[in-house]
């Protein structure tokens, strides 16, 4: 007999975005959650990819949390890993734990889901690929590196913040495979590829990339939904359609 799906949602995930609009961060994550899991988001003003514009934000982030707390939710993330990767591995495990010990919830952010995924796979010499400058993806390898993962090779298209926000869909794919075989081809070492960034359309490269190269592909919103997946209670109500990557299959 086949189960019956899921009434109401069962599992609720928290999400603080960078940006005050919320569009292909949701439509991403409900192609690929399972059924009856639910996304809450929240927006700050983030301006740019700098350390200062993220100190800027660092009180609207608190507010953003409680209000969150507020709500029926199970967990709550922070994502942007241009966020965790400027302010550095020990201060943004300082404000996670400060975060959860004022709301009482487990509290994370989609680089940290990154190393818990990439652990959990069993990587630990990545290949990269990005849509941002040199110095966010020097930041995000000693971030990683930090956490024992080493980025052995990496591919990027570097731009600003706003053509990020600008860009579309079905170019961002196309930009996802291109970056994404470039890399891989060029480092048959590498154990997984790391395609971050909230705002890129990356969903429908990962199963491509996996097929082609046959090493694990992880996007935020896949390591994000992993996560909160992996800590939910078990037996979980429904599981993720394998076809979103290695990752969410081993769920």
């Amino acid at each position: 007999m086949i189960a019956a799906p899921p009434i109401a949602p069962w599992l609720t995930l928290g999400y603080v975005i960078p940006h005050l609009t919320t569009d292909l961060d949701a439509y991403q994550f409900y192609r690929i959650a399972p059924e009856g899991m639910m996304l809450v988001t929240t927006g700050l003003d983030l301006a740019e990819y700098s350390l200062a514009a993220v100190e800027r934000e660092l009180p609207v982030l608190h507010a953003r949390w409680s209000l969150l707390a507020a709500r029926p939710v199970d967990r709550i993330a922070l994502s942007g890993v241009p966020v965790a990767s400027v302010l550095g591995r020990s201060r943004m495990r300082a404000l996670l734990a400060d975060a959860q010990s004022r709301t009482g919830l487990p509290c994370d952010t989609d680089l940290e889901a990154h190393i818990a995924a990439l652990k959990h796979l069993g990587a630990r010499r990545i290949a990269l690929a990005s849509r941002w400058p040199g110095a966010v993806n020097d930041a995000l390898a000693a971030y990683l590196l930090e956490a024992g993962i080493e980025v052995i090779a990496r591919r990027s298209r570097g731009r600003s913040l706003d053509q990020n926000k600008a860009a579309g869909p079905a170019a961002d794919h196309q930009l996802a495979l291109d970056l994404g075989r470039e890399v891989l081809a060029a480092t048959p070492g590498a154990e997984a590829l790391l395609l971050p960034g909230g705002l890129w359309f990356a969903i429908h490269a990962v199963p491509i990339l996996e097929a082609e190269f046959g090493v694990p592909v992880l996007t935020n919103i896949a390591s994000t939904t992993w996560a909160a997946l992996d800590a939910a209670p078990r037996p979980l109500v429904q599981r993720p359609d394998p076809r979103w990557g290695r990752l969410l299959a081993s769920v």
